[in-house]
């Protein structure tokens, strides 16, 4: 995870509905979703480069690195930190960009979270386990 950020505690101080585990896993998350879109920030790109990932791209990267890092328990994960539908996600991202530790464009809305799937669907009936063998090699 990512290193304690005291501007973070804030965040959570003005909302405590989540935890401040959730808000780090939001970036993790926003950091997969650029990587698996091809869209992760680099130190010299051009500054047209296009690095904006839409709230249903960043929930796609959302239910992937929760069931990559918690599996079968990403649901009671999100419970624990307050999460119970894809709209607290919205609220997390924009709590943290009026705390100015994200941005957004101006097509950006909180509806954009909302009902975009059920995560007991996605987290919990609709787990696979991939009984593929890696190479080990």
């Amino acid at each position: 995870m990512m290193m304690h950020h005291p501007r973070l505690d804030e965040v959570v101080r003005r909302d405590p509905r989540y935890a401040y585990e959730a808000y780090e896993f939001v970036f993790a998350a926003l950091a997969h979703t650029q990587k698996l879109l091809g869209r992760t920030p680099l130190p010299d790109a051009p500054p047209e480069q296009e690095y904006h990932v839409s709230g249903p791209q960043l929930l796609e990267g959302i239910r992937d690195l929760a069931l990559r890092e918690f599996g079968l328990m990403a649901r009671t994960v999100f419970h624990l930190w307050g999460i119970d539908r894809t709209g607290d996600f919205g609220e997390i991202v924009f709590n943290l960009v009026e705390a100015k530790l994200m941005s957004k464009t101006d097509q950006d809305t909180r509806a954009d979270f909302q009902d975009v799937y059920d995560l007991d669907q996605v987290l919990v009936r609709d787990y696979r386990i991939d009984f593929k063998e890696k190479d080990e090699g």
